[in-house]
């Protein structure tokens, strides 16, 4: 089959950048340097966001349609380039401001991840760092039953001519729950896209500031509200939790793929094991291990991933949350300690330090 420029733009033509209704030729990405020499067809595609985490799937959806429409024989060859990043005065992605976004996940529910959440925040704002606390987990908020702030009425700030929600503080960091908007005892009933809206604005019309690190507490599992965070913010990395259950472990496996697959391309910055073994307060030098022994640390092994902290299970990890008072803001305790080794390593793996 002959090649010929508008052959290829209507092989592109049936690829869509993921979230919009257009395809990449309709939205500007396909760039006017087709060359065709031969069996080969050399071009760029340039992406909006930079960096962006559907660069990979495009461009291997892109160069699938063109072998569909002309031929598996067709050499392609393409370049993805990025939109320059913003510049002072240009309209800016959500918090522009934020270093880090650390997305912390789990594959189920009841294994901790919010508890994780919460004493990753505290910790790294005991070390110093700026700390932004985001409860996106839309249809069980416990951040506010977790910082004692179920009272918490918020407020808008005008800005310019937009009204701004301003974040509840606490432990030195910034807080900003959906649980701040229903009632603790009422269930949010919500379709998708009005949870991702919600979920929008708490990310864009929030007095967020300049911060190091921007923690956010997903919905356990794979849903919408995962792909609004990931399209709305440059997220560097996904934190997972587990337990150490085989059955913890299989759905912890679907939350890595979900963030490492083509269409995310999220890096996982690693793995850790809530629960990994029980310490009665009497004997704290004794570890029993309820729940089975280091079956994160061997799932992180397998996937060559770090293990980021092995978080044991005390009474006072429980009681701390339930009164409002988490375990991170005593570091000289045995899980408070774990908890600051925890910041330690994500600190070490965004910065390099």
């Amino acid at each position: 089959m002959n090649l010929y420029p508008k052959l290829i733009t209507d092989a592109l033509n049936t690829v869509r950048y993921p979230g919009e209704n257009k395809s990449i030729v309709e939205l500007g990405m396909v760039q006017d340097d087709i060359r065709i020499e031969g069996s080969s067809v050399s071009f760029s595609i340039l992406f909006p966001k930079n960096p962006d985490p559907f660069s990979k799937s495009v461009v291997k959806a892109a160069e699938s349609a063109i072998k569909l429409h002309a031929g598996q024989d067709v050499e392609v060859s393409i370049t993805p380039l990025f939109a320059p990043k913003q510049k002072p005065g240009e309209e800016e992605k959500a918090l522009p401001n934020v270093k880090y976004v650390i997305a912390v996940s789990s594959g189920k529910g009841g294994v901790g991840k919010s508890t994780v959440a919460v004493n990753l925040a505290i910790a790294l704002s005991g070390q110093g760092y700026r700390v932004g606390l985001l409860d996106a987990d839309i249809f069980g908020p416990s951040v506010p039953k977790m910082l004692k702030l179920e009272d918490f009425q918020p407020y808008g700030e005008m800005v310019g001519d937009k009204q701004m929600l301003v974040p509840a503080e606490k432990y030195g960091m910034k807080i900003l729950s959906i649980g701040f908007f229903i009632k603790p005892d009422s269930a949010a009933v919500w379709r998708g896209p009005m949870a991702s809206n919600a979920l929008k604005q708490l990310i864009t019309d929030a007095l967020w500031g300049d911060l190091d690190y921007f923690i956010i507490d997903t919905p356990p599992g794979t849903s919408d509200i995962h792909l609004t965070i990931m399209q709305t913010l440059n997220v560097t990395g996904a934190i997972i939790v587990s337990t150490p259950q085989k059955v913890a472990l299989a759905d912890a496996r679907k939350g890595i793929d979900m963030y490492m697959n083509d269409k995310i391309n999220i890096p996982v910055i690693g793995l850790v094991e809530n629960m990994a073994y029980f310490t009665p307060a009497e004997l704290p030098e004794n570890k029993y291990y309820i729940f089975g022994k280091d079956g994160c640390k061997d799932l992180a092994r397998e996937l060559d991933l770090p293990l980021l902290g092995q978080i044991p299970l005390v009474q006072g990890i429980c009681e701390s949350g339930d009164s409002g008072e988490p375990v991170a803001i005593h570091p000289e305790t045995l899980t408070g300690m774990a908890f600051h080794h925890l910041a330690d390593a994500v600190v070490e793996r965004t910065t390099g330090r």
